[in-house]
């Protein structure tokens, strides 16, 4: 039986998160913060080396004007499999981590041998993080056993690669599903032998299918997450992507994190926002707070 969801009680109190304001040093601590967790993504067809070298660029230098303290660089770049060693080489040494999807993404729906064939050239070509997609298909068929199994095995493939679990929300129909699709991956991604905090991730969406992640959907998640370590004493990572355009939505996330599941959280090795539109629109935040002026666009580094 699927866990019921108290859908009104759930959205009343995502929605009180949108109300808080934060204001003065808190705010800027909260914005470098959101800049600290960000994943610069790029999953074009028209994607080249050169475009994911200037994305790395764009990750180690986010400003190009001077500011007294020195900027926190995002948690890691995304890219497809195929140009992993691209982006490995371009942020040597910089601190900045490498994620690559796989697994037949968007869909899921490649042949498993496929898509552990995917996760395996990407994690030898040097990814530090694997974005993997679920099955939506034979999970909303009921076929939970064959997800519960398909995340085992590419968990197992990872090697010392972190995963991050995809569920397409926006494809889940609802509540309930999310939070059934979050107990599954958290349990099946755990199953195989002991986990470090933050070495498995549950992330909302693709940036594929709208609507990707909404606060409702990310409570429903967040709320798993610490059922689960109330349970086993495991930190699992959460990833809300897609959607998460502005400063304020960023920092009413955080908001939301800290009331959920604590100041452990707060941190790119357990938390991180699938946004790469996300980071211009907080370094300017940054910038007004610290100048009192916006910055031009020529202030930003190219993507």
């Amino acid at each position: 039986m699927l866990p019921s969801v108290d859908s009104v009680m759930l959205e009343q109190r995502a929605q009180s998160f949108a109300k808080r304001s934060i204001k003065n040093e808190s705010k800027m601590q909260g914005l470098r913060l959101v800049l600290s967790m960000i994943d610069l993504t790029t999953l074009e067809g028209k994607d080249s080396a050169e475009k994911v070298k200037s994305l790395c660029k764009k990750a180690v230098h986010l400003y190009e004007g001077e500011l007294a303290e020195p900027l926190p660089h995002v948690a890691a770049v995304c890219v497809y499999p195929s140009l992993v060693k691209v982006a490995k080489k371009a942020l040597e040494g910089s601190g900045v981590n490498v994620a690559s999807v796989a697994t037949g993404f968007p869909s899921g729906q490649y042949p498993i041998d496929v898509r552990i064939g995917d996760v395996k050239k990407a994690v030898s070509a040097g990814a530090d993080e694997i974005d993997m997609v679920i099955n939506r298909g034979a999970f909303l068929a009921g076929n939970y056993k064959k997800v519960k199994d398909e995340i085992a095995r590419v968990k197992n493939s990872c090697g010392n690669a972190h995963l991050k679990i995809i569920l397409e929300t926006g494809e889940l129909e609802t509540y309930d599903h999310v939070r059934f699709a979050s107990d599954l991956a958290i349990e099946a991604a755990t199953e195989a032998g002991k986990i470090s905090d933050g070495e498995v991730f549950i992330k909302t969406s693709t940036g594929k299918v709208s609507p990707a992640a909404t606060l409702p959907v990310t409570l429903v998640m967040l709320e798993a997450i610490r059922d689960f370590y109330d349970a086993t004493g495991v930190r699992i990572g959460m990833k809300p992507a897609g959607g998460i355009k502005t400063a304020k939505q960023a920092l009413h996330y955080l908001v939301m994190v800290k009331e959920t599941l604590g100041d452990e959280w707060l941190s790119p090795h357990l938390f991180r926002f699938g946004a790469s539109s996300l980071a211009n629109d907080v370094l300017r935040q940054i910038v007004k707070q610290t100048t009192g002026h916006y910055p031009a666009g020529y202030d930003f580094s190219e993507a």
